[in-house]
């Protein structure tokens, strides 16, 4: 078998199980009110993120830099598309003060940004990095694409499946949601797309109320 589809297996599949485990365990088994939860996550994702950064050998700069207009731009189109789903749900006491500073902090921006890296920046990578070769026609780049949503839907499914609230129909609005941030990473190849909407999305739905918003698991 080809090295690129191995590498795109094992990273792909080995990203999903890490947060199914993640999930299962500190949510599914003991129960850790989220403050508390975002700990081990924070650092076993980071960590995995960080471990593929070295492997890949990535340039940050460049990542970020690279088509950033249209970046912002898909990130504004992807808030608009998943914010509005979160002012349809029951809202809870918004806290105040410097409980509302740390809760949009530890669960609207480092929540966010970490959901946004793991759940789409990094199979979509994974998968740039598996078949550099495959981007060269138009039917190459459209076989790219689906293979790198694949991935990131694969990533998403097996992370929420852990938490016990969405082993019903919910997780399909975890997939649904991350889906549009992955197409505009995609589309935009520019990695603000992503990280930028999941990081507002989860500062909305802190705004709403944390208590009740799907968007933050998890909830007991």
């Amino acid at each position: 078998m080809d090295s690129g589809i191995w590498i795109y297996i094992i990273w792909t599949i080995g990203a999903g199980a890490l947060g199914l485990i993640i999930s299962a365990i500190f949510a599914g088994i003991l129960h850790l009110r989220r403050s508390i939860f975002l700990v081990p996550y924070v650092l076993i994702i980071g960590f995995l993120l960080y471990g593929y950064y070295r492997w890949a050998n990535l340039d940050l700069s460049e990542l970020i830099i690279h088509n950033w207009v249209w970046g912002l731009i898909a990130a504004l189109i992807a808030t608009v598309l998943t914010v509005r789903n979160i002012f349809t749900q029951a809202s809870s006491p918004r806290p105040q003060g410097l409980r509302l500073v740390f809760e949009v902090l530890w669960f609207g921006v480092i929540y966010g940004a970490l959901d946004g890296l793991y759940l789409s920046v990094l199979p979509v990578l994974v998968t740039w990095k598996a078949f550099p070769d495959l981007g060269g026609t138009i039917l190459g780049k459209v076989c790219l694409g689906l293979l790198a949503l694949i991935a990131s839907e694969f990533i998403t499914i097996a992370y929420h499946a852990g938490y016990p609230e969405f082993r019903n129909s919910k997780i399909s609005m975890a997939a649904i949601g991350n889906g549009i941030f992955t197409l505009g990473y995609i589309f935009s190849m520019n990695p603000i797309s992503a990280v930028g909407a999941h990081l507002l999305m989860h500062v909305a739905a802190v705004w709403r109320g944390s208590e009740k918003t799907v968007q933050l698991p998890p909830h007991y």
